[in-house]
């Protein structure tokens, strides 16, 4: 995939999640490691924000889907090398963009179907992601 350690898109994404709340493993993460880590942690909070919307706890939702948002905005999205990913990191950044809406949605419409669709389509990236690894260390 299109994702890099050296330079800025790091830092972005090793401090948007330390931002939301991990502090231990982060700045010794590889590459491929921060963005399962964001991927978790992303889908992590949408799991806590439907729980939250099924409680009716406006605030708490409120919250998680913001840390899901941090999560895609300001670390996959913002990690992703346009450079040297091209088309994929493209697609990538339009995918993002979609699951960002679609969690904006969720939080306005109390919509546990877009909070669905958005977490589906990070397990399927994260997947890919997983495999990715796999791979590479094999």
């Amino acid at each position: 995939m299109t994702y890099t350690r050296s330079g800025a898109a790091y830092g972005r994404g090793a401090g948007a999640y330390a931002r939301v709340g991990v502090e231990s493993g982060v700045m010794s993460a590889d590459p491929h490691q921060l963005i399962v880590m964001l991927f978790d942690g992303a889908q992590a909070a949408i799991r806590a924000a439907r729980i939250h919307m099924q409680a009716g706890n406006t605030v708490e939702k409120g919250k998680s889907i913001s840390k899901a948002l941090d999560i895609v905005n300001n670390g996959l999205a913002a990690a992703l090398d346009q450079e040297k990913g091209g088309e994929i990191a493209e697609q990538l950044a339009s995918l993002y963009d979609y699951i960002a809406r679609l969690l904006l949605a969720a939080n306005l419409r109390n919509d546990e179907e877009s909070l669905s669709q958005a977490e589906q389509l990070l397990e399927d990236i994260a997947s890919a992601w997983r495999e990715i690894g796999q791979r590479q260390s094999a």
